[in-house]
This record gives structure tokens, sequence and C-alpha cells, in this order.
């Protein structure tokens, strides 16, 4: 495995996420990290290492402000009771996912053009049809020997047809030749089956949950 446990897998991508969104560094606090985002939807995160009721009631319960987000490695069913009124679970059930990172050669198909670029530590990846049309994207943060694969996306009408894989494997050849060993993601139900067939393993369970904007007090 990348990891010898869970916790340094959540370290890795708690710093990657933050290099990745261009948010700023992630600040230590009583069980994980807070991270200021910047974004009126996404002011800031807090991200639990170890969640656990006590500690989720008492940060939901001294929000008052909307945009704020919480992630914990538990499943839904175990923190929704955790939640003090007013918050809501987001972005469904999720997945920590690790992999090993190896250079790989990947073809592109036919009618699609592929171009990578790096700024701030950041190695972005876009497929085009040869008409210009957007297909598919990504990006990874490297932080020394790990790195932190965000935001894929694939466009409907280019799904099946291998631009998934493509990603995936220029991603990680892009972060190895950068002199990472180790990969982290937080997958979606639709995302985890693409990221197993690369070779990607779920760590434990990754759930979100916000402020509901229309239960935020005066």
């Amino acid at each position: 495995m990348p990891f010898t446990n869970t916790a340094e897998a959540v370290g890795a991508w708690v710093e990657g996420w933050a290099v990745s969104r261009g948010a700023a560094e992630p600040t230590p606090c009583p069980g994980g990290f807070t991270i200021d985002v910047g974004l009126s939807q996404h002011v800031m995160r807090h991200v639990l290492t170890t969640a656990d009721e006590a500690t989720v009631r008492k940060i939901t319960e001294n929000t008052p402000m909307s945009g704020v987000w919480l992630k914990t490695f538990v499943p839904p069913e175990t923190l929704t009771p955790w939640l003090a009124p007013g918050w809501s679970l987001a972005g469904g059930p999720g997945f920590l996912m690790s992999a090993s990172l190896r250079a790989a050669r990947a073809e592109v198909p036919t009618g699609y053009r592929l171009r990578t670029w790096s700024r701030d530590g950041v190695v972005r990846a876009l497929v085009r049809t040869t008409d210009g049309a957007f297909a598919a994207r990504g990006q990874i943060a490297v932080t020394g020997s790990t790195a932190v694969a965000d935001q894929i996306e694939t466009d409907p009408a280019h799904r099946r047809r291998g631009l998934g894989r493509l990603m995936m494997s220029t991603l990680a050849t892009a972060a190895a030749g950068q002199g990472a060993t180790a990969g982290v993601l937080g997958a979606t139900p639709e995302g985890r089956a693409l990221y197993e067939s690369a070779g990607w393993r779920v760590l434990a369970p990754l759930t979100g949950a916000t402020r509901d904007p229309d239960r935020v007090e005066a």
C-alpha cells in the first residue's frame, strides 16, 4: 500500500487538496484541520481526521454562517445523527482512495487531443475533440512524495471512450515524473469504478456536510 495508515493518507489529501484549489495552508485544529477556501459558497472547511460525535456537535452547533463545509471519514449513516439542526449531508457518499504512482503510456483515442500544463505546483490535463469541444479534464497537485488527483471530469457525451483512463494515466505519469510515489483522491460512487479500474483502492468512506443557507441564523 502507498500509505502506512489512513491518517497518513488523510494528511496528504488535505495538503494536496489545498494546493490544487489554491486555498490557504491547512491549519491544525482539534480532530483535524481547518482550511480557508475563500469562495462565496465555500468559505472554509473543517476536515476531521478522527471524527466523533462530540467534535462534530461542537463544530456544527457553533457555526452560524453558511459557506462552511465539514469533511469526515465515516459513513453517512454515522455522521447524520451527529449534525446540529440546520446542517445536512452534501455531495452524497464518497470514498478516500489511494494508489501507487508510476509512469504509464496511454494512447489518445482517435478524434481527441490531449494538452497538459503545470502552474503553481498543479499539473492540469485537458482533452478536447479535434474541433475544439470540451471532452475531459483533471488536475493533480504534487506535494513531495505524494500527490492529490482532483476535479476529474468527463463530459457525458464523451464517456465510455477511454478518456477517464487516459486522464488518470496522464496525471499519474506527470506526478511520478516530479517524484511522487503515492496518490490520494476523494471519489464519488460514479468515479470509484473508474479509479478502481486504474488501480486505485478505497481506504475509507468520505462524507461531507454543510450548513443549509435557508437555516442560517440572522
